[in-house]
């Protein structure tokens, strides 16, 4: 088991909670929450040893992108990049919904 932490500095917060995503095979899990200070904080656990510099390309990829002050969780099963990045997309989504409308 590998543990990855990253942070980025952010200008945008987020409104909500997300969690989207399940730990199994060649999926992940994504949990994101609000961040008071104007920074996004990843912690990434992974069952699948060796991909330290190909986790820290795709956070810092996604993160440049989409500048929000987060608190981010990813327990990792052997997803692919993709998968990553489609699960970051979709707990971004949710998190910034306004409350009002859900």
């Amino acid at each position: 088991m590998e543990s990855f932490k990253y942070t980025f500095p952010a200008t945008r917060k987020i409104v909500n909670r997300a969690h989207v995503g399940v730990v199994g095979s060649g999926d992940l899990e994504v949990l994101i929450e609000p961040c008071e200070e104007l920074r996004t904080e990843v912690t990434i656990r992974t069952g699948i040893t060796g991909f330290k510099d190909t986790w820290k390309s795709i956070i810092q990829r996604f993160f440049t992108q989409h500048d929000v002050a987060a608190k981010v969780k990813i327990n990792d099963f052997g997803a692919t990049p993709g998968v990553v990045t489609i699960r970051l997309a979709q707990a971004l989504e949710v998190s910034l919904l306004d409350s009002n409308k859900k």
